[in-house]
């Protein structure tokens, strides 16, 4: 595993800055695909996971024939299973109802809240302290929110569920602060890569009887545009980029990569500005420079005291964190 002070190489910031920039054009063909296609949350995200399902699927064969490999309890596939449904199914489904509503460079700052979350779950349940440093990044990180999502208001004053979108987008941050709180915990047992498999598996199945419990198959149409857009967002932005986070954190290591992924919020207001035609105010750009700003501050704590303790379990938590939403 790369060192925490490991030089940043060419081609390692290369890949992981890629990779954040992929990860970061979810929200866009989400928008997209609501825009043009007038589907639904639900059947989107299905669409996402089919896509998916055959690399999860491989992972998951691959992990289990390794020499290496060991077999999980019950205990712990129940875990795997829940803090998977949590972080991939839940969360992911209040992401994309929220994005109904609001616009991609908001919903993006609003999810960059996660990390906050996580520091205030490990202080509450497990006693962390938490320190000036992440004191100072929580207040940064709020008050960024707080200034672009005023910005954001006064500009989509006449949006009906403003607040409804905002809420639904917070409350997949919530939800994905507890799947990372969780995965760290579970990560040092089982293994990142199996971890990852089964926990997608369990939100694939999740997402999947949704689906079917909600939708009629024969009532759902789904046009080549729709198959293009799930096509989009399992490979463009959910598959491809977290093997390149994954290279990354190899080459790099863990701090270097979260580092670069703080490109993510950036890339998507850019994204939203050009391909969806969203607007970019000056409450937006100082709001995301102070989120920016927190989330590094924590992530920076957070490396500092798991290197401290437990090097491996820290960098296999941020290979899970970087794919966020």
């Amino acid at each position: 595993m790369a060192s925490t002070k490991q030089g940043i190489s060419i081609v390692g910031f290369l890949i992981t800055l890629l990779g954040a920039v992929l990860f970061s054009t979810k929200a866009i063909i989400v928008k997209l695909a609501f825009g043009q296609t007038h589907t639904d949350a639900v059947t989107l995200l299905a669409l996402r996971m089919v896509f998916s399902l055959p690399f999860y699927l491989a992972a998951a064969f691959l992990v289990s024939t390794q020499k290496g490999n060991v077999r999980m309890t019950g205990r712990e596939w129940l875990l795997v299973s829940g803090i998977g449904l949590l972080g991939y199914y839940v969360s992911s489904l209040f992401d994309f109802l929220g994005l109904q509503y609001i616009s991609a460079g908001l919903e993006r700052l609003i999810l960059f809240l996660y990390p906050s979350f996580a520091v205030f779950i490990n202080a509450y349940f497990f006693r962390q302290r938490i320190s000036r440093i992440q004191q100072l990044a929580l207040m940064l990180t709020y008050a960024g929110i707080g200034l672009a999502y005023v910005g954001e208001l006064s500009i989509d004053s006449s949006n009906p569920n403003f607040y409804l979108g905002s809420a639904l987008v917070f409350m997949c941050a919530v939800t994905y602060s507890i799947y990372i709180v969780g995965s760290g915990r579970v990560i040092p047992r089982v293994g990142a890569n199996k971890f990852t498999a089964y926990a997608m598996l369990a939100a694939t199945f999740g997402v999947f009887v949704h689906f079917l419990l909600t939708h009629s198959l024969q009532a759902v149409k789904l046009g080549q545009d729709m198959w293009l857009y799930g096509l989009l967002l399992a490979i463009l932005a959910t598959v491809l980029p977290s093997f390149l986070i994954s290279q990354g954190m190899r080459k790099i290591g863990s701090n270097n990569v979260a580092i670069i992924s703080g490109v993510g919020p950036v890339s998507t207001i850019l994204q939203a500005h050009y391909v969806l035609g969203e607007k970019i105010f000056t409450e937006q750009i100082i709001g995301t420079a102070l989120v920016i700003a927190g989330v590094l501050l924590i992530g920076w704590k957070q490396e500092k005291a798991s290197a401290a303790v437990a090097p491996q379990s820290h960098s296999t938590a941020e290979d899970v964190k970087a794919g966020v939403g």
